[in-house]
């Protein structure tokens, strides 16, 4: 049977997650937090050659932690990395975190992307707003949310067109729910050479993504390379980051493996990705919900959909941005060409 998605389409439908976000509009930047209702089983899998984050070490299979409160994804480079100490600052207010002695720590890994040369304002004076911002996205935490050009996804872009925010769910027959939360600020392009069909189309469900489908015949330019910012290459100024979640029942070795599967969908989603400046990164969650521990043939369906389910997410983002004052590039609705399949 095909994939379908949740009722959302959104990784809320994986029950026990929460997403908040929160932006500056003169800064063109902002973050993205997913909290758990109980601490829940972490893994993260870095492919790109780029990557910027915090407190990624303890989700290693053979560290001692076994979950995690929240993830952080965030705009501002290096100091974004401020947005978690915000979300634990919320999270502790709530009494929430790893417990010694009475004492509670919120354990909040963050990964962040590049967007300091995307139009904003990045004079904020001594200190970044990155970690108020965190703050506040803990707080406007909640089932709903909104994609597009929100949160993390702010200021991101691809080549050629602005990036954002992106989300998409997949049940499974198996009564498992995989979801994607992704910010898509790659130095490749998510569309087919210069059309407005995206590279996930053999994924999308439904329209998410506007139902072009593919391109046919695929137009001479499919294989050029279009690059964001060849003059900075050597700076590391792109990332897409993203979170792959699942109520299925895993360890912490499954959620890596989770993350690891998840990859293929930057593959399917972005030309090219995972590139010695793409600080290219995927959170596996498991929150087992379900109650539902996969079988081997499960974990196989479980798997594949986390890659669907991620290249969905990351043209979702593109699809979903909207326009801004200052704006450095255009938006994927401005686009012209492409006819929806019928």
């Amino acid at each position: 049977m095909p994939f379908r998605t949740g009722p959302r389409n959104l990784i809320t439908d994986v029950a026990g997650l929460s997403v908040g976000n929160a932006a500056d509009a003169s800064l063109k930047s902002g973050v993205t937090v997913l909290i758990c209702d109980e601490p829940a089983v972490a893994g993260v899998q870095v492919l790109g050659g780029a990557p910027g984050t915090r407190e990624t070490d303890l989700l290693e299979p053979h560290n001692s932690v076994q979950a995690i409160d929240a993830l952080v994804l965030a705009g501002g480079s290096a100091f974004g990395l401020d947005a978690a100490s915000g979300v634990q600052a919320a999270l502790r207010e709530k009494g929430a975190g790893f417990e010694v002695r009475g004492v509670h720590i919120p354990l909040v890994p963050a990964a962040i992307l590049f967007d300091l040369v995307n139009g904003g304002n990045k004079d904020w004076g001594r200190y970044p707003p990155y970690r108020e911002l965190g703050y506040e996205a803990a707080q406007a935490a909640s089932r709903d949310f909104d994609i597009g050009t929100v949160g993390a996804g702010t200021g991101a872009l691809s080549a050629g067109l602005k990036g954002g925010l992106g989300s998409a769910s997949t049940k499974l027959d198996s009564g498992i729910t995989v979801g994607a939360l992704v910010a898509a600020n790659p130095t490749g392009t998510v569309t087919i050479g210069s059309t407005r069909h995206f590279w996930a189309a053999p994924f999308e469900i439904g329209d998410e993504f506007g139902g072009l489908g593919l391109p046919s015949p695929l137009p001479a330019d499919a294989q050029d390379l279009s690059i964001k910012y060849r003059d900075l290459m050597r700076a590391g100024a792109n990332t897409t980051i993203a979170i792959v979640a699942t109520d299925a029942v895993l360890t912490k070795a499954d959620a890596k493996r989770l993350a690891m599967a998840a990859h293929d969908g930057f593959a399917r989603a972005i030309w090219p990705a995972h590139t010695p400046v793409d600080g290219d990164l995927v959170f596996g969650v498991a929150t087992g919900a379900s109650g539902i521990t996969p079988s081997p043939d499960t974990t196989v369906d479980l798997y594949a959909a986390a890659g669907a389910t991620v290249a969905r997410a990351i043209a979702r983002a593109i699809f979903a941005a909207t326009p801004a004052e200052g704006d450095l590039l255009p938006v994927w609705s401005s686009r012209k060409g492409g006819r929806a399949r019928s």
